[in-house]
């Protein structure tokens, strides 16, 4: 989560895309959509038919393979998928826009999928048939305490317009990440233990459902679509088109970066999981476990963290990890950021200015100067409601050990961040909202990256690693993974993801995609 942990940076990446949904009224109607039962014409979607859609959109939002842009509109964040060749590509400015592609696909049966960010470590914001890009969707717009967002808004532009106003909403770490499928799978963050989830404040959205229809969802609008869209995951209902949150007054806030040498990681280990977890509101923290082989430190542990109050006030609450731990650590000192600043450096862009921050080029959520890389990289998850005893220590710390023999890929790296949970992110009931990982003490994102462009036998090496380490901790987890870091190869996604809350979702894509227009690997299916 915080960006000096090299290789863990995507600590905070969404699911697949940037829809959801659920049932009921509050909408409007784009003229007279197909129907969504009407046979699809042999053969797909002729060059007249492409034409007639590229119609109804902006001039040059629509690009097929061999369109000059085409090449660079179809990658996602990650370049293990630059393979995936989309029939088309869609750069939609409305709600309208969407409507006219959710029409165009139900009638042709072709598949279909949102990108906001492109950051699924599946690939899933990419399909064979029609993208459905929302990142040109970035207004931003302040209504009192509420804040009104285009579904594209990448999170560190999120971020900057906040500040420039002295706002924040609680978010994650990622700068590149769209906001869509970072809130529609939860959202977790540096300000979830003081004011909850990305989704927990999500108050309002705009969503383009399977039936065409341009939705307006509040408490006293189709409710059951709020509750979907807070954690129900994203692709599964619909395309998100804006949302509305609660935001709050935020200037400054207190960091701390702390490292222990590894002979002490044990130790560390043992203290942060006592006392993380059970601090006031105020307070969130993580822990990184990070192994890079041939670098300076090759090993390595750091607690990471963020305090709504001064430095100077921080340190008893330190004082007290420290006596825990049985060590002070070898550097670290608490300190006060600007929130601007603070997001930067957990995104790790501390010496970068914003729009450095940001991937380089004219694609939506670029920019010229942009100086980040996408980075290819296999995540797994796990929450966990239980200390981990003295064995589960040893297993973690050995599975971070063990990589040093895996002889990876050039510039591979792995390692596992721990993010406290419990404070606001516990206090709504698993069934309020969709989310339902709502007992937990921290969440662990199992992590393993490389150089852009390497191949060979060191990739599998290092999933292979991950995958045995990953099932080393079966026993001392709950069972439970989160929908934004989502994995392909997890076996009972259903029950890991959204728990006693899956029937639930299942309902609602009945009533509101039962034809399962939209559908991946891990798409709820109509119950």
């Amino acid at each position: 989560m915080a960006g000096a942990a090299v290789g863990l940076s995507r600590a905070l990446h969404p699911g697949p895309a940037a829809g959801t949904g659920s049932q009921g009224g509050g909408s409007t109607t784009p003229a007279s959509p197909a129907s969504p039962t009407a046979a699809s014409p042999a053969g797909g979607p002729r060059a007249s038919d492409w034409a007639a859609l590229g119609r109804e959109l902006p001039t040059g939002a629509l690009l097929r393979p061999g369109d000059q842009g085409y090449p660079a509109a179809r990658r996602l964040f990650d370049p293990r998928f630059d393979g995936l060749r989309p029939a088309g590509i869609a750069s939609c400015r409305s709600a309208a826009n969407v409507a006219s592609c959710i029409s165009f696909a139900r009638r042709f049966g072709l598949p279909i999928a949102a990108r906001s960010g492109g950051h699924s470590y599946a690939g899933w914001s990419s399909t064979a048939g029609l993208m459905v890009d929302v990142g040109p969707m970035q207004s931003f717009r302040v209504d009192g305490s509420r804040v009104t967002v285009g579904a594209g808004l990448r999170l560190i532009d999120f971020y900057t317009q906040l500040a420039a106003r002295g706002l924040a909403v609680p978010g994650g770490s990622c700068p590149t990440v769209g906001i869509a499928g970072l809130t529609l799978g939860g959202g977790v963050g540096v300000l979830g233990r003081q004011y909850g989830l990305t989704c927990d404040n999500l108050v309002g959205l705009e969503m383009v459902t399977a039936d065409g229809r341009i939705r307006q969802v509040d408490a006293g609008h189709d409710q059951d679509l709020l509750w979907a869209s807070q954690g129900g995951g994203g692709g599964n209902f619909g395309i998100a088109t804006s949302f509305t949150f609660t935001a709050r007054p935020l200037a400054s806030l207190t960091q701390f970066f702390l490292s222990w040498p590894w002979s002490q990681a044990a130790r560390v280990v043992g203290g942060w999981q006592g006392w993380a977890p059970h601090l006031s509101d105020r307070w969130w923290a993580n822990l990184h476990l990070a192994a890079a082989p041939g670098a300076a430190v090759p090993l390595s542990v750091q607690v990471g963290g963020t305090f709504l109050g001064s430095p100077a006030d921080a340190g008893g609450e330190l004082s007290r990890l420290f006596a825990a731990v049985g060590s002070e650590p070898s550097s670290g000192e608490p300190f006060e950021s600007p929130y601007l600043h603070a997001m930067l450096i957990e995104a790790g862009c501390s010496s970068l200015t914003t729009d450095q921050c940001h991937l380089p080029g004219s694609q939506p959520g670029h920019r010229p100067g942009g100086q980040l890389v996408r980075e290819p990289e296999l995540a797994k998850s796990d929450f966990f409601t239980r200390p981990l005893p003295a064995s589960g220590l040893t297993e973690l710390l050995h599975g971070v050990e063990q990589f040093l023999g895996v002889r990876p890929a050039a510039g591979g790296s792995g390692g596992i961040a721990l993010d406290a949970c419990g404070g606001a992110i516990n206090k709504p009931g698993p069934g309020d909202t969709a989310f339902v990982h709502r007992d937990t003490l921290f969440l662990a994102q199992y992590t393993t990256t490389w150089a852009t462009g390497a191949a060979g036998g060191g990739v599998g090496r290092q999933r292979d690693w991950q995958r045995s380490w990953y099932q080393a901790m079966r026993p001392y987890a709950s069972g439970q993974a989160y929908q934004n870091y989502i994995d392909p190869a997890l076996a009972g996604w259903r029950q890991a993801y959204y728990g006693a809350n899956y029937p639930r979702l299942a309902r609602i894509k009945a009533a509101y995609d039962p034809q399962r227009l939209f559908r991946f690997p891990q798409a709820i299916t109509p119950g």
